[in-house]
This record gives C-alpha cells, sequence and structure tokens, in this order.
C-alpha cells in the first residue's frame, strides 16, 4: 500500500468546490453572504433575524481524554464526523475555532484537521485567514494605546497607573513579552510601569468577539471592558475612555462568521480562536447560532479535554447563549491511554491502566447530564487489538457507545460508524445542567469545578486571589460564570499528574475579571497567557519551494 500524502500535499491537491455552491446549498440567500475569493466567504448575522423562527438542530460538541504533547486527533474527529454525517445522508455544519499563529508556528501545528478529514484551504485557514484574528489584535492594542494618550494628556478620568491591568496582545508566543516595562525615555514616552503581552487568543477582545450575539451586544461588551481604576478606587472603562466605538469599527467584519468546506464538500463555518486552557476554548457563539438555524446537526469542538474546553462550552457558552447539546463525542487514542499508563508503546497492559483517564473524562461528561460517544482515533501503526481493547473499554466505563475512527485515512468514509452512534444518541433524552449556580458565590463556583470536573480534594486561594474574590463580590460580579487557566496535560493543575489523580488541591494564584465578555478568570497553577516557542519549533520546518509552494506546514 502506497504511502499516505501528507495533510498539507493532500490539501494543495483538493479540488474544492465554488464557495457559492457551499453558501447557498447551506440555505444562504445571495445577500447573506460575501465572498472572500473563490473559497471563503462572510457570513451576515441577518440570516439569524430570517431564520428566528426555525427550529434548532441538533449539537454535538467533540473533546477528548487528557491530551498528550502531539494531539490526539480532535479536530481530524470533528471533521470527520462531519464528512461521515453527509456520507450517510444527513446535513450537517462543522464549526471549528480559527488558528492562531502561535501554535501553528509553535508545537501544535495547524488547526484545519488531518489526512483525507480537513477543512479547507488549509494554507489560508492556518495563517492569515480572513483576518479577524489581526482585527481582534488590532482593536485590543488601540485600547491600550488610548490608555495611554489619556495618562499622558491631562489624566482627566483620574486614572492611576498602577492600577491599570489592560495588557496589550499579539498573535504569536513570545515569553519575553510576559513582563516588560513600559514608559522609558522621558515624559513623552508615557509613564514608565510595569505591564505584559497576552497572545491575541487569550485577550479580553477575543473573548467578547466569541461570545457577542451581534454587533451592538459587540459595541456594548466593549464599553464594559474595565482597564484599571481612578485614584478614588472606582473602575475604568473602555466607554468612559471613547475607545469602544472605533475597537466596534474595527471588528465589524471580524463578527461576521467565515464559511469555508470540507475536503468532501460540507459547509465548515470557522469563528474566533479563543485556547481552552487560558480562554473560554470554542468558537463563536454567532457560527452557533448561524449553523442550529441552517444544519440538521452541528458538530463544535471544545478544546483540549474534557476538563477545558467541553466544561467551559457547557457551562459558559451554552448558560450565554441558551443552548442546549445533545451529545458528546469523545475522542481517544490507543497511544494516549498507553501515555496516561506510563509505559507509552507498551500496549494492551499500559492501555488498561490508562484507561483510567478515560473513565474519568466520561464522568465529567456524564456529570452534566450527557452522554458520551467514544471516538476511537486510529493511528497507523494501532493494532485491531488495541483500538478493540480501547473501546470495549469506553464501554465498561459507562460511554453510551464507542466507534473506530478512520478518518485520517479514509475520508468521511472511515467516521460512518461514529456518526451513526451519534445520531443514536442525539435521538435520546438527556438531563443536560450545568455545574454551579449563576448565584453561587465565586469562590463556590470554583470549588465545584474543581471537585466535581478534575477531581480535586479542593481548593487553594493565594493571597492576590483571595483579594479579587473580596473585591470581585463586592464590584457585582458575583453572579459571573468562570473560566479556570489550567493546564491541558492533566486534570489537575500540575501537568506531571497523569492519568486520573487523587489527593490534590488546585491552587489558584489569580483572578481577572472580564467585565465586557462577563466572566472570571481564574489562573491554576502556573498557566501563563503568553506561551513561548519550544527548542525547535514548527516554524523552523516550513517554507517556500521552487515553485511558491509551501511546504512544512501540517
Amino acid at each position: 500500500m502506497p504511502p499516505l500524502p501528507s495533510s498539507l500535499e493532500i490539501a494543495q491537491a483538493a479540488q474544492l468546490r465554488p464557495i457559492a455552491d457551499i453558501a447557498r446549498e447551506l440555505g444562504l440567500g445571495d445577500d447573506e453572504w460575501e465572498p472572500y475569493g473563490r473559497t471563503k466567504a462572510k457570513i451576515s448575522l441577518s440570516v439569524l433575524d430570517r431564520l428566528r423562527d426555525r427550529p434548532d438542530g441538533k449539537l454535538v460538541c467533540v473533546t477528548a481524554i487528557t491530551p498528550t504533547k502531539a494531539g490526539e486527533g480532535k479536530t481530524t474527529t470533528s471533521v470527520s464526523l462531519t464528512q461521515g454525517l453527509g456520507a450517510i445522508g444527513r446535513k450537517p455544519v462543522l464549526c471549528l475555532r480559527e488558528a492562531s499563529l502561535g501554535p501553528v508556528f509553535g508545537v501544535k501545528g495547524g488547526a484545519a484537521g488531518g489526512g483525507y478529514a480537513q477543512v479547507v484551504p488549509m494554507e489560508d485557514l492556518n495563517l492569515h485567514f480572513t483576518g479577524d484574528i489581526h482585527a481582534i489584535t488590532a482593536a485590543n492594542n488601540l485600547l491600550a494605546a488610548m490608555i495611554e494618550a489619556s495618562l499622558l494628556h491631562g489624566n482627566e478620568l483620574g486614572i492611576d497607573p498602577s492600577t491599570v491591568t489592560w495588557r496589550r496582545c499579539m498573535d504569536m508566543n513570545d515569553r519575553s513579552l510576559r513582563q516588560v516595562v513600559l514608559g522609558l525615555g522621558g515624559k513623552v514616552n508615557g509613564i514608565p510601569r510595569e505591564s505584559g503581552f497576552d497572545i491575541t487568543a487569550a485577550s479580553e477582545v477575543m473573548a467578547i468577539v466569541a461570545v457577542a450575539r451581534d454587533l451592538q451586544d459587540l459595541r456594548r461588551r466593549l464599553g464594559a471592558i474595565t482597564i484599571g481604576a481612578t485614584y478614588a478606587g472606582l473602575p475604568v472603562t473602555a466607554e468612559q475612555l471613547r475607545g469602544a466605538g472605533s475597537m466596534t469599527v474595527l471588528l465589524k467584519e471580524a463578527i461576521k462568521p467565515n464559511l469555508v468546506q470540507t475536503l468532501e464538500g460540507q459547509p465548515a463555518i470557522l469563528h474566533c480562536g479563543p485556547f481552552a486552557n487560558i480562554a473560554h476554548g470554542n468558537n463563536s457563539l454567532v457560527a452557533d447560532r448561524v449553523s442550529l438555524k441552517l444544519g440538521e446537526v452541528v458538530i463544535t469542538e471544545g478544546g483540549f479535554a474534557s476538563d477545558l474546553g467541553m466544561e467551559k462550552f457547557l457551562n459558559i457558552v451554552c448558560r450565554n447563549g441558551n443552548l442546549r447539546p445533545s451529545a458528546i463525542v469523545l475522542v481517544a487514542t490507543a497511544r494516549a491511554l498507553e501515555h496516561h499508563g506510563l509505559e507509552p508503546g507498551g500496549g494492551p497492559a499500559a492501555i488498561e491502566r490508562g484507561a483510567a483517564n478515560l473513565a474519568r473524562h466520561i464522568g465529567i461528561v456524564n456529570s452534566f447530564g450527557l452522554k458520551a460517544v467514544v471516538g476511537v482515533n486510529r493511528f497507523p501503526g494501532d493494532s485491531d487489538e488495541e483500538v478493540e481493547l480501547v473501546k470495549s473499554l469506553a464501554l465498561k466505563h459507562g460511554a453510551h457507545a464507542a466507534e473506530l475512527n478512520e478518518g485520517f485515512e479514509r475520508g468521511g468514509e472511515g467516521a460512518a460508524a461514529l456518526a451513526e452512534a451519534v445520531m443514536s444518541a442525539c435521538e435520546e433524552k438527556s438531563s443536560f445542567h450545568f455545574t454551579y449556580e449563576s448565584a453561587d458565590p465565586i469562590e463556590e463556583k470554583i470549588r465545584k469545578i474543581a471537585t466535581t470536573v478534575y477531581g480535586a480534594d479542593g481548593v487553594a486561594f493565594l493571597p492576590a486571589a483571595q483579594a479579587k474574590l473580596k473585591a470581585f463580590a463586592e464590584a457585582g460580579y458575583g453572579e459571573f460564570p468562570i473560566c479556570m487557566a489550567k493546564t491541558h496535560m492533566s486534570l489537575s493543575d500540575d501537568p506531571a499528574k497523569l492519568c486520573a489523580p487523587t489527593g490534590f488541591t488546585v491552587t489558584v494564584r489569580d483572578i481577572r475579571a472580564y467585565t465586557g465578555a462577563g466572566w472570571l478568570v481564574a489562573f491554576c497553577g502556573d498557566m501563563q497567557a503568553m506561551p513561548g516557542l519550544g527548542k525547535e519549533p514548527a516554524a523552523v520546518h516550513i517554507d517556500i519551494d521552487e515553485s511558491g509552494r509551501t511546504v512544512g506546514l501540517f
């Protein structure tokens, strides 16, 4: 059997359908989409007004067990499941996040799937796409510049520079920018103080675009951003700085979801790109809402694992958007279970030990009153014995169903059985509920996530976090949901604790208030909002060949 071409080679050889055909088959009117070249389009939010009375389709979230550094193929599963649903005669719509340049040039690589289960055009999706992330970066940094201008030119709002929490951002991994000193070089260059950069995916502007319901809601949320406080201790907002209007203008195209296609021609809507270990880790709410009106079944993805992106999708996005998921797909692989069994390549015995991690994630799904369909993503070299063992262990530990996924090598045909199992789960009743109530105290919400979802014994709040708990409750943020910033390499806040750790305490060192997005971000362990490149990042392998084609992108 000839070797499988690389994912980039497969994508470059694909014959894409005109985006006009994808838009019209999806049910969009000619005035409801705008082409961005031949293979991409922006969707007007006016479609939501036209279809407001149409019942929503089924909503399925794809997530995973605790991943390894190489990833377990969650996006590949999302794409192949969508293609599989098409193969069995359903009308699916795929919703995914946009790729951040940081991971593309870092370790993770692209965000378009892989093999014969991809969203295309792959190069565009993984690089600049339609410019949404650049617009978010610009809006974020415009506000930062307006803060500096206000401080320099009279400080009419009486902003205390030492309280300014608004940070700049950029869409690249650069650890040297985590902590910087601003304003050096004399008075004309501003007031010297410490600050820093976050990656754009972790910025509050990204969070706001991802959760805004329409352009006016976007404008309102941007105005509600808190950038610091006055000398009298009163909060200062972007509205008071008169920056929200200009920020909205920069984002008026970025709030429109982007339409592309899978390799097999199913519609895919890509929009926003928050990380799941730092931010809320899901595509935009407007993308979900549009897709639910246009599709029979919507496949969305919660970043990293069920304790991260899925938990935030259910507790934050579904709460905010009044969404009700029908089923959860939990991606598992033999190699990941071997990793959690502390013996990579160890075969069935290691898989048996590592299955404790799979069991915990099935339990997390069930804790929300939802059914878990385990998709066993097959990697080259996995034996029939190993993948069948993972399926049987999934059923043993309470999965609703477990099916093999061979979409990477076979496209939609290789995920047809998984698609059938997902549709079966969607037809059954669920008892979906949240982990915590909005009225719960902030500390109690964090404790419930840590104990119910992560399996922790409790939570320890460091002094800075304790002060924030009190201040945010007094400021009226007590009903905000919680976005946990936590390592994705473990169910705990310690990446070294593999499999299904017990007897641990989650440490919250700081809490940020995203008053525009409408939630609180709790930083656990040593989690950073600006990643760094490794010793040999993916960037060193990406290049242009003699004919001008990209090589090395994955």
